[in-house]
């Protein structure tokens, strides 16, 4: 393509809305254009970046047997209501596009489809003999996010390719499972990318097992924990440790003390002159479920380990069924004015106990509040510990499970794991920390969408069972992204060979010698004749220009003509290292051939 033919602009400062590097150089090279809030137009670079990304998709999911298909945009809301997700996603997470279509039908645009594809699934699948089965497609999805950042990274429209597998039994969905992760290991590799696979939550799609491919870059929203061993990796969501040995507790008998002006464990533990290890901090939220109960939450965990709120939320979904709902649609630590609505008394916020009484709360006209008190892990062994007094400006010392406090009745593990802990299956080992970009996640589902919308089949015995199901989804443009929040410089992207919107450009330092154009159409030619996808900046500017917007759009190899013409040679440069070399004309096509082959192939 000539660049004097293509929609192609270049920006010399910063938009003004972009806050990573990735988002600004992406803007600048005239790769994307803001269109609205989190809503990007692809232009021509981008979306050759795109088609090349989504073919390496296409070649690893088909080489596993899965079948392409393309599944609806527009979803109706039955099918939502059906698997119990529609106020999760509209209200609770409130991620997902609804409207009302003008038969007062309500609709959504689909931001996934595990409902769509069960539907078709309990439709279409009758018998074993039509298992294992594994659909994908590569299409638009839409999420519509609080705040849409970063470019394609949040935005509220994003390519994304999603498949669905089908099986007898979780025997069947491990083998798809395990090809799904050699195939997005292949995916990225062959994309030009480090990435890291860890252990993740599944959060309001999946059921329990989870894995994240992130692609390691220093603005990644995710903190990703990992031992140097290679034998652990989490994201932080879902991380588990061994927290630091508890020192044993200075006090020896039960006693209430005053302490003034000690609401936080820092202040409290300089008052007693005690370790933050030799306390139970209580910490009060409030959960909302999806039949309105409101349900009050008091968590007793160790001093100084803090709360993983997505554990938590783990935890009280698994007792939504206690209260005749099915999931949670809201968790909070409640402010003055959410107390105002079910405190029966003053709380002492600051000095709550573990075994704060109920007559706290009581039932008001609006809403339904109950109590319920989980204990973590790291607090149940502790002995002689401090906690609050349940009054303000007192806390006890010396206090015991079963003894002055009450027996834990609920125990969960919802501390959270930080770098620098000891690792689970080896205490020798201990947690780092990176940033990465979730770029890929597979999830174990199990029967909870079969189960719940009656997708059965029949098996060699003739009888009825629910399918087993897998999902597994790969953010195509945000690939795109991380590739270039993973490798840049100050003077722009600098493109993986594989998915770079062309393989090299043939830059004219000056239009108007002949020479110099007879040699760049000369070579432009044969580049593309043998496979080379190659640019020809042919446009009418100073060579400066044009070798700063080489740099900037990142196209892996220039080749200028230049000077050296006169000695039947151009110059060779390699964007990624920056070296340059005068190579013979008739060796361009060869080399530049070898050259890319090799960077492709090693990724294979």
């Amino acid at each position: 393509m000539r660049l004097s033919q293509m929609l192609f602009v270049t920006l010399r400062d910063d938009p003004a809305d972009a806050e990573i590097p990735s988002h600004k150089l992406l803007v600048r090279a005239g790769y994307i254009r803001r269109i609205g809030r989190g809503v990007y137009a692809y232009l021509p670079f981008m979306w050759r970046v795109l088609q090349k990304v989504s073919q390496i998709v296409r070649e690893e999911m088909n080489a596993t047997n899965a079948q392409e298909c393309l599944l609806p945009q527009l979803q109706p809301a039955e099918l939502w209501r059906e698997s119990g997700r529609w106020e999760t996603y509209t209200k609770a997470e409130g991620i997902m596009f609804s409207l009302i279509d003008r038969k007062d039908e309500q609709l959504a645009l689909g931001p996934t489809h595990e409902e769509i594809i069960t539907a078709i699934a309990r439709d279409m699948i009758r018998s074993y003999r039509q298992l294992p089965l594994h659909l994908y497609q590569i299409q638009n999805k839409f999420r519509d996010e609080i705040r849409p950042r970063f470019g394609l990274m949040r935005g509220r429209e994003f390519i994304m390719k999603d498949g669905y597998s089908f099986s007898a039994d979780e025997e069947s969905f491990r083998k798809i499972y395990q090809d799904m992760y050699t195939a997005y290991s292949n995916m990225l590799r062959r994309c030009g990318l480090a990435f890291r696979a860890v252990d993740a939550d599944s959060g309001a799609i999946g059921d329990s097992d989870s894995t994240e491919f992130m692609v390691l870059a220093a603005a990644g929203e995710d903190e990703v924990l990992y031992t140097e061993d290679g034998k652990y990796a989490a994201n932080v969501e879902k991380a588990v440790s061994l927290p630091p040995d508890a020192e044993p507790s200075q006090f020896t008998t039960f006693e209430k003390r005053e302490t003034p002006g000690t609401q936080t464990i820092e202040t409290l533990c300089q008052f007693l002159k005690c370790s933050p290890t030799q306390v139970v901090k209580n910490v009060l939220y409030q959960t909302v479920y999806d039949n309105g109960m409101t349900v009050l939450v008091l968590v007793s965990i160790r001093g100084d380990q803090e709360v993983n709120q997505i554990k938590l939320q783990n935890e009280l979904t698994k007792l939504a069924s206690q209260y005749g709902a099915k999931t949670i649609i809201g968790l909070s630590v409640p402010d003055a004015e959410a107390q105002q609505k079910w405190a029966a008394k003053s709380l002492p916020l600051g000095y709550i106990a573990p075994d704060i009484a109920d007559d706290y709360i009581q039932s008001a006209k609006d809403v339904s509040a109950k109590f319920v008190r989980l204990v973590d892990k790291t607090a149940v062994d502790l002995k002689n510990f401090v906690t609050g007094a349940n009054e303000s400006g007192y806390h006890v010392v010396g206090a015991n499970w079963s003894e002055q406090i009450q027996a834990p009745s609920l125990i969960v593990d919802v501390r959270k794991a930080i770098a620098g802990d000891r690792a689970m299956h080896n205490p020798e080992q201990t947690l780092q920390t990176a940033r990465g970009i979730e770029v890929g996640h597979i999830f174990q589902l199990g029967t909870k969408y079969s189960q719940i919308m009656g997708a059965n089949y029949t098996n060699e015995q003739g009888e009825e069972k629910p399918l087993y199901m897998g999902c597994y989804g790969f953010g195509v443009s945000r690939i795109a992204q991380a590739a270039v929040e993973q490798s840049y410089d100050k003077d722009g992207i600098i493109f993986p060979v594989a998915i770079a919107p062309y393989h090299a450009i043939v830059t004219i330092p000056n239009i108007k010698d002949a020479q110099q154009v007879e040699v760049a159409e000369k070579l432009y030619t044969e580049l593309n004749q043998a496979g080379v996808e190659t640019l020809l900046d042919d446009r009418d500017e100073r060579a400066g220009v044009k070798f700063k917007d080489a740099d900037l759009i990142g196209i892996p190899y220039r080749i200028v003509t230049g000077r050296a013409i006169a000695n039947n040679k151009v110059e060779l440069v390699e964007r990624r290292t920056r070296q340059s070399q005068e190579i013979a004309i008739d060796e361009v096509v060869t080399t530049l051939k070898q050259w890319i082959s090799q960077a492709i192939e090693v990724k294979k």
